[in-house]
């Protein structure tokens, strides 16, 4: 019998009454494995509700009684973390181990959440005049949404809510419908620590439950990590309803590799960094700008020496190196992206399309595409594949390769591949966009960082996670007092106080 999922609302899975649903397939066979029902507005309605209900009391709870329940929490994600791992992997197509990472850097967010008590101290001044003291404190702002995307159905909802229900919120998640069950799993994990009925509620669905969240009275705030144009879309929404949003949008990130690298490395890194998740990552390299012709001829072969070996296989295959695409759709749409870079003249020096994989022949498989000579106007050069698709770039020289990047309308992550110190510092300082890796080519900061990046990768002023997150889901308010000894006299003037 197949699966069916619905909501997670007050505390528990919630029939829904909505006669639309979708598929959920396990993409390395492409068989249907579940069933989702999607959430009506008026569901919406109600998830939101119940959140709303439920933030006075959560709100009104310390700090340290929110901190031990996400330690309790993190204690049962460390001992749940094969299975969830197993779950992302069915309904994503990612290799298991990679499931894992994923799982463990959306941990590392919750471990900094259970430092809330320190992270929530405000600033005090005593006597700055007349006996008058003045402190700030932070406060949660409400009920807050998270809108999740396919690729990452763990780390993403919990670079969300961990955060937000520290601070006092309560929250609802809308994840993807491609692959939901891993939130479902997260919720009853979160009861099962002992967070109270309808702090953290779970709806199903596509943009009419999108649509609910944005429009929702109740709803303070929202985070939103997918496509450019929809997080475009959610910020614009979001603001115009008087809310608070951080939207990260899309991203195609470049790597720097100068002539004094040791190009061995620098191929292994490339590999990881391209195809690992079938590239479906917001922060994978996807053009790697090589300064100089041997260089680049050097480079494109060692890569093309590594395709060759790299193992494609369902990811619960022991050794798979990549996995399948999540859905059949976006597999036909990475392949029209191959298909295009070919008509615009790119040299495809690794076909991965076509490609099958034993008793898994209905499975949504790309092998790894590698193209050279690309060109900027080149529509692979400009868009967002999201697949296992690396461009490379030749230029002439560093200031040439550095110009190219910051024309780029995507400024997410840069990475750079160098033995020079002078040209990494330079790098780091001139390079637009948001998060930087020196020798590193996937720079996703640690928990207690922020991840966010420049130009159309992110619509709004906060980053997500660390500081800026503690930031985004509270509200500064700074308090002025004095008790005085003697009767006070009106004072007719502003306040300067002497």
């Amino acid at each position: 019998m197949t699966k069916l999922i619905q909501n997670f609302i007050n505390g528990k899975v919630t029939a829904s009454k909505s006669n639309i649903s979708g598929d959920v397939f396990n993409p390395a066979t492409g068989e249907k494995t579940a069933e989702i029902k999607f959430a009506t507005a008026a569901e919406v309605d109600l998830a939101v509700k119940t959140a709303a209900n439920a933030f006075p009391k959560w709100a009104d709870t310390s700090p340290l009684r929110r901190a031990r329940i996400l330690f309790k929490f993190k204690e049962l994600l460390d001992k749940h973390s094969t299975e969830i791992a197993k779950i992302i992997t069915a309904e994503h197509g990612k290799v298991f181990e990679d499931a894992r990472g994923e799982l463990t850097r959306g941990i590392e967010v919750v471990e900094f959440a259970c430092g809330i008590p320190h992270l929530l101290k405000g600033e005090f001044s005593e006597n700055i005049g007349g006996g008058i003291d003045s402190y700030s404190i932070r406060q949660p702002l409400g009920v807050c949404a998270g809108i999740s995307p396919f690729n990452f159905p763990a780390m993403v909802p919990m670079w969300m809510f961990p955060l937000a229900i520290a601070c006092g919120n309560t929250f609802v998640l809308k994840p993807s419908e491609k692959d939901p069950s891993t939130s479902l799993r997260l919720a009853e994990l979160l009861q099962d620590a002992g967070l109270p009925d309808g702090v953290f509620n779970i709806v199903n669905g596509d943009k009419v439950a999108v649509d609910a969240l944005l429009n929702h009275p109740s709803i303070s705030a929202i985070s939103f990590v997918g496509s450019t144009p929809v997080a475009e879309y959610i910020y614009k929404t979001g603001t115009s309803k008087h809310k608070r949003v951080q939207s990260l949008g899309g991203a195609k990130n470049h790597c720097i590799v100068l002539p004094d690298v040791d190009l061995d490395q620098t191929a292994a890194s490339l590999m990881g960094a391209a195809y690992g998740s079938a590239g479906e990552r917001c922060m994978a390299i996807s053009v790697a700008v090589v300064v100089g012709e041997q260089t680049a001829d050097k480079l494109v072969q060692k890569l093309q020496d590594r395709i060759k070996k790299l193992k494609v296989a369902p990811g619960t295959e022991p050794g798979a190196e990549m996995g399948p695409l999540v859905t059949k759709q976006h597999l036909e749409k990475v392949v029209s992206y191959v298909d295009h870079g070919v008509k615009e003249g790119a040299k495809l020096v690794a076909d991965g399309r076509g490609f099958k994989v034993k008793h898994h022949e209905n499975g949504y498989f790309l092998g790894p595409c590698l193209f050279d000579h690309v060109q900027t106007k080149m529509r692979i050069y400009q868009e967002e594949i999201f697949g296992p698709v690396l461009c490379v770039v030749r230029v002439k020289d560093f200031d040439a390769a550095i110009s190219l990047i910051n024309q780029h309308r995507f400024g997410n992550g840069a990475a750079i591949f160098t033995n020079d110190g002078i040209a990494a510092r330079y790098f780091a300082s001139k390079i637009e966009a948001g998060m930087v890796g020196i020798n590193v080519p996937i720079p996703v900061p640690m928990a207690f960082y922020s991840f966010g990046g420049w130009k159309d990768s992110i619509f709004g002023d906060y980053a997500i996670y660390g500081a800026e997150g503690v930031r985004f889901y509270t509200k500064l308010k700074t308090v002025t007092s004095r008790w005085p000894k003697e009767a006070l006299k009106a004072e007719f003037m502003m306040p300067t106080m002497k």
